[in-house]
């Protein structure tokens, strides 16, 4: 079951004693909720996966290493995609998600939520608000046309809140928005941190 984590993947296990000794004091009141902590890119080390736990506060945000024997469950961004919050879908962020989901799935690319957004589908804890954006990601392991990410781009048309499309590519995320833009360089977050590179494709098959 978590053999394959990705940057993304909500987990749960999760407890105190994973605290870094550094952790801040709001730490240990967002865990009494039990919440899932997301996977988040770092050089790797074995038999741990690097995450990160939320709190209430957009600046709460705490970095922490988990070992993989403690994982309990886990949910991807796929997983989320055909939910719905159990409460607020009169949120500028939750009517975006329902008006995009058929563009979305008729994309034919595996897609997800992540984020604010991601994080309440998964918990059921009630963090979005109105003015959360909405964050997403593509599964993108084989080479995105730049023409076809303009139309995908273009398709998005007018939505109630600011939109964020992330690439997943074999380097790491791209932001769609970018690579749409057709710049000689695009920003690529990895494992080793964020690099500028003209294909974050490159050595696979197109």
């Amino acid at each position: 079951m978590v053999e394959n984590l990705r940057p993304h993947d909500l987990l749960w296990g999760f407890t105190a004693k994973h605290l870094p000794a550094d952790a801040p004091a709001w730490c240990r009141a967002a865990l009494l909720d039990a919440p899932p902590v997301v996977v988040r890119r770092a050089p790797p080390r074995r038999g741990w996966v690097a995450v990160g736990l939320r709190g209430s506060g957009r600046a709460e945000r705490c970095p922490a290493w988990l070992p993989v024997s403690a994982v309990r469950a886990l949910l991807s961004p796929e997983h989320l995609s055909q939910r719905l919050p159990e409460r607020g879908m009169h949120l500028p962020v939750w009517q975006t998600l329902v008006k995009l989901r058929p563009l979305l799935d008729a994309s034919r690319l595996g897609w997800g939520v992540t984020g604010s957004a991601g994080f309440e589908l998964a918990s059921g804890l009630p963090v979005t608000h109105a003015g959360s954006d909405l964050d997403l990601l593509l599964r993108t392991p084989e080479p995105l046309a730049r023409s076809t990410a303009r139309q995908l781009l273009d398709a998005l048309g007018a939505t109630p809140c600011k939109v964020d499309i992330q690439l997943q590519t074999p380097l790491g995320g791209v932001a769609l928005a970018e690579w749409a833009r057709a710049p000689a360089r695009v920003m690529v977050k990895g494992e080793q941190g964020p690099l500028l590179v003209t294909d974050p494709w490159e050595g696979v098959p197109a």
